[in-house]
């Protein structure tokens, strides 16, 4: 209840501590080695996401790097780019990619794209230089449309920021669906059922909430030292202030401690609560819609999403503390996270049932 979620919260932030990945390797092969070649390098090696880390007498060479993950891509620069370029040719420049690691194949993508541009603007230049352009006419020749971007709330394009924001509560919500399985199964495994219900005058409310009372002050203490340490440490942008992150918090418990109740209620089981709570929480990692939208995906899968904790968390987070928006638009979210306050209600009476009658089976 404490331990991991703190060690979860470090690694996460720790290991996506630069923003996004830097000093990727990456390969060359130059079969030119001009001038012009030997610069187009010099300018990839000096790009914050590349690095040139060997180069290769052939393609078949360089594909093979990629392939034993030894280097993520590589530029090819033909025979004769230089003299090519100089007389208009229209030389053919080609990078390859992996996008098997999906952040680094975008990254790269853009380096080497941005340098077979450069290079093409490079002689371009030079070329109207010569023939006399003033530097305000090569501008509006070589670059027509000027673009003007902006990246709201997370100008960085920290991926700390859009990663840690939802990995790091989605494992903490998986640890509350088990410890909630777990807490009323183990009752069954040590035969303290009746006497847990004894101790509560046979009243199963009364016996949940003073089971679980102690248990959310614990996991809402580690949620609010969560947001504490991304928002007010590591200054993730949250425009949105205190009050939503403080409502976040405290709906994400009780929801999640909800649910993992209300699975133990469905199969009174110790074993099979807490395999379906840990199917659950890992399936809600890819129908959260941070690495891919939910708009996207099939009509079937939409309305999945929906069954999940973690969707109404992430949802609320986006609109109301990253973008700052009011609560009023997130207030389908809000109300689906109640919901999954209520779910113990349809269950209350068999986790009562199954206290005083079950056998624990293995």
């Amino acid at each position: 209840m404490v331990f991991f979620p703190i060690v979860i919260v470090v690694f996460f932030t720790t290991i996506m501590g630069d923003g996004l990945p830097q000093e990727m390797p990456v390969g060359v092969v130059d079969l030119d080695n001009s001038a012009t070649s030997r610069s187009l390098v010099r300018r990839l090696d000096s790009f914050q996401s590349s690095h040139v880390v060997a180069r290769y007498p052939h393609i078949d060479d360089a594909r093979r790097a990629v392939q034993q993950g030894k280097i993520y891509a590589f530029l090819y620069i033909p025979k004769g780019m230089s003299d090519n370029l100089l007389s208009s040719r229209q030389p053919k420049l080609s990078f390859y990619y992996s996008y098997t690691t999906l952040t680094s194949g975008a990254l790269l993508f853009r380096d080497l794209k941005t340098i077979s541009m450069l290079g093409s603007a490079g002689v371009g230049s030079a070329t109207m230089q010569a023939k006399g352009y003033t530097p305000a006419q090569i501008k509006a020749f070589l670059q027509p449309i000027v673009i003007d971007l902006h990246t709201l709330n997370n100008p960085w394009v920290n991926y700390n920021v859009y990663l840690s924001t939802m990995l790091v509560p989605g494992a903490i919500m998986l640890f509350i669906f088990l410890i909630s399985a777990y807490s009323i199964g183990t009752e069954l495994k040590f035969e303290s059922s009746r006497e847990w219900l004894a101790m509560a005058d046979n009243n199963i409310y009364v016996a949940l909430a003073g089971k679980f009372l102690p248990q959310f002050l614990v996991f809402n203490t580690i949620v609010i030292g969560y947001m504490w340490y991304v928002f007010g440490v590591l200054q993730f942008p949250h425009p949105g202030g205190f009050i939503p992150i403080a409502l976040l918090s405290i709906l994400t418990v009780l929801a999640s401690q909800a649910f993992g109740i209300f699975i133990f209620g469905l199969v009174p089981s110790l074993r099979m609560s807490m395999s379906i709570c840990s199917l659950w929480a890992v399936l809600s990692f890819s129908a959260v819609g941070s690495a891919f939208p939910l708009s996207a995906m099939d009509t079937p899968i939409r309305a999945l999403a929906q069954l999940f904790p973690l969707r109404h968390y992430y949802m609320i987070y986006q609109l109301c503390v990253f973008n700052g928006y009011p609560l009023t638009d997130a207030i389908l979210h809000i109300g689906a996270l109640f919901l999954f306050i209520l779910l113990p209600l349809l269950v209350v009476h068999n986790i009562r049932k199954a206290m005083l009658e079950f056998v624990y089976i293995p």
